[in-house]
């Protein structure tokens, strides 16, 4: 049992150096070809920070482990807007814009109610077995693709954002980016074989621990990065992180996972579901007033949201 947990947080620290190097040296690649600040937080860091679930997902998903793969999607999504979220908040006031209200929001909602729909529709009937299929897989990545072309149509790029000759260059960046692909690839790989090993080791379920250690594992990314812009007064990075993650966790890596392999999700329970659009329906509620923010009473409610939940795992374990 010792070794499995040292080989777990082996292969945590090669996702989360991996998941830093992509974001990074992505960034600047992006910048160099001239993309807006806004879209790179809005696209490329979000993807950055979900590569960690997506590795993680799509190994699980190879290896026929579907509570692993959809379980490691809820519990990061749920964690990210309760637990980031509400940290931010607590920080710094986050301020949603129109551009979030109109866009960014009401697809999280959407992409969190068609997961909510098709995970359970054939339990809501009584009839047949709850899955991922291809078919929402290709649903899911075709709503992903809209969802990018209508990012990086959002903004034009300010001259100050597309400077070069900034730190590396831009071939050493592409290096650095293969090898935090690299990095991430061998962690996710060692990490969900060492996470499902313990779970059985210690008499736990795939689906908790993927939902709780897994989910919190694979969401340091975010939290890191959300925190230190809510810090810096950068609210609207925190938010389009969280917003962004959530919509490439279930848009890209579920979809993803389940072309690869269709999702049995008969164990994800209602109390996940629940908590999962309770977060994703919190978000617009709590931004609705003359001053469209988050504040810190909004961050402990967010908070409240995820002390709830984990009570909830662990009763029903």
């Amino acid at each position: 049992m010792g070794t499995e947990i040292i080989l777990l947080a082996v292969g945590l620290a090669l996702v989360l150096i991996g998941a830093e190097m992509l974001v990074e040296h992505a960034s600047r690649i992006a910048r160099h070809w001239g993309v807006s600040e806004f879209v790179i937080g809005a696209t490329v860091v979000a993807f950055g920070t979900s590569a960690p679930e997506m590795v993680v997902s799509f190994i699980a998903a190879l290896e026929g482990n579907s509570d692993m793969a959809a379980g490691n999607v809820i519990g990061s999504n749920i964690l990210n807007a309760a637990l980031i979220l509400g940290l931010s908040a607590l920080l710094a006031p986050i301020v949603v814009s129109r551009e979030n209200r109109r866009r960014d929001i009401p697809l999280h909602l959407l992409a969190t109610g068609l997961l909510v729909l098709i995970g359970t529709r054939f339990r809501l009937l009584g009839t047949g077995q709850d899955l991922l299929g291809r078919f929402a897989g290709l649903l899911f990545l075709a709503l992903f693709a809209w969802y990018l072309y209508i990012s990086f149509h959002a903004k034009e790029p300010s001259s100050e954002e597309t400077k070069h000759g900034e730190g590396p260059s831009v071939t050493k960046s592409y290096l650095l980016l293969v090898l935090g692909l690299v990095a991430l690839i061998a962690g996710g790989r060692l990490f969900v074989d060492e996470a499902s090993a313990l779970a059985h080791h210690i008499g736990l379920s795939d689906k908790f621990i993927a939902i709780t250690v897994l989910a919190a594992g694979t969401s340091l990314p975010e939290l890191a990065t959300s925190c230190v812009a809510a810090t810096k007064g950068k609210t609207g990075l925190a938010l389009g992180n969280v917003i962004g993650s959530n919509i490439t966790n279930i848009l890209l890596v579920l979809g993803g996972a389940a072309l690869i392999h269709p999702l049995d999700m008969q164990n994800i329970a209602a109390g996940d579901y629940l908590a999962l659009m309770a977060c994703a329906l919190f978000i617009p509620l709590a931004a609705v007033g003359k001053k469209h923010s988050i504040g810190r009473l909004g961050g402990l409610l967010l908070l409240a949201i995820e002390a709830a939940y984990m009570i909830y795992l662990f009763k029903t374990l």
